[in-house]
């Protein structure tokens, strides 16, 4: 019904940047909430930034100051700029949307496959 798909991940150096870029497409009415989490190897699936629509943003602490999420709602896509990335950061990055598909009709959460990020030391 709702199919989000995520592009931009990578290798990066320490210090370096990448944008991560999610296009969501399907049956949708609106998007109440999208954000990214990510999976790094071992550990659980965790927030790093969501953005409501017409609300605003909240980051985990490990990376405010250094990403920046953005969306836009015209073409369904939200964006994380990720600077001064730290081998910390490296894990997998999923797209997450909150999907309302018709006006009358529940909210649903959708997840992307994933990109993966590898930060260098």
């Amino acid at each position: 019904q709702v199919r989000l798909v995520e592009s931009g991940g990578g290798l990066v150096q320490a210090g370096g940047s990448l944008r991560l870029s999610c296009a969501a497409s399907g049956s949708i009415f609106s998007i109440n909430n999208m954000g990214w989490y990510r999976q790094a190897p071992g550990k659980q699936r965790e927030l790093v930034a969501t953005l409501p629509n017409g609300g605003t943003t909240n980051y985990a602490d490990s990376v405010k100051g250094r990403f920046t999420i953005s969306r836009d709602n015209a073409k369904n896509t939200v964006s994380l700029q990720m600077n001064g990335l730290e081998p910390e950061d490296t894990a997998v990055y999923y797209c997450n949307a909150a999907v309302q598909s018709s006006p009358w009709g529940r909210t649903s959460y959708y997840w992307g496959e994933g990109t993966l990020v590898t930060v260098s030391s």
